[in-house]
């Protein structure tokens, strides 16, 4: 089983900073039309383990298709930490964006492609 961790990140700026807990290990590569173009590593904290602490006023929202999930965004440097949506049992989750979590090797993540363009 994944040991779970709480880690810091934020956008390139630093307006927007974050705590979550989760298992930042292993997360997933989507091909679908906005992760495809913007090429974040995925891992999904139920909400409650996640904690915005700055710049819930530097962020901007983008919903498309279904308006499912809410792509965040800093509006100044314009990077997407993170993402709030629905797990498919309802329960409110966040999509972290690995690449945005502080002191974070790369290399040892292990990253799984998802085909969210067919989903």
């Amino acid at each position: 089983m994944t040991e779970l961790e709480t880690r810091s990140g934020g956008c390139h700026c630093g307006r927007v900073r974050f705590t979550a807990r989760g298992a930042f290990d292993a997360a997933i590569s989507c091909n679908c039309s906005i992760c495809g173009k913007r090429g974040h590593w995925l891992a999904f904290v139920p909400a409650g383990d996640f904690e915005l602490e700055q710049g819930a006023d530097s962020l901007s929202d983008y919903q498309f298709s279904h308006r499912r999930i809410h792509h965040l965004f800093c509006a100044t440097c314009g990077v997407g930490s993170f993402g709030r949506g629905t797990a498919p049992d309802g329960s409110a989750m966040v999509a972290v964006n690995v690449r945005c979590l502080d002191d974070v090797d790369l290399t040892a993540v292990t990253v799984t492609a998802y085909d969210g363009r067919s989903a």
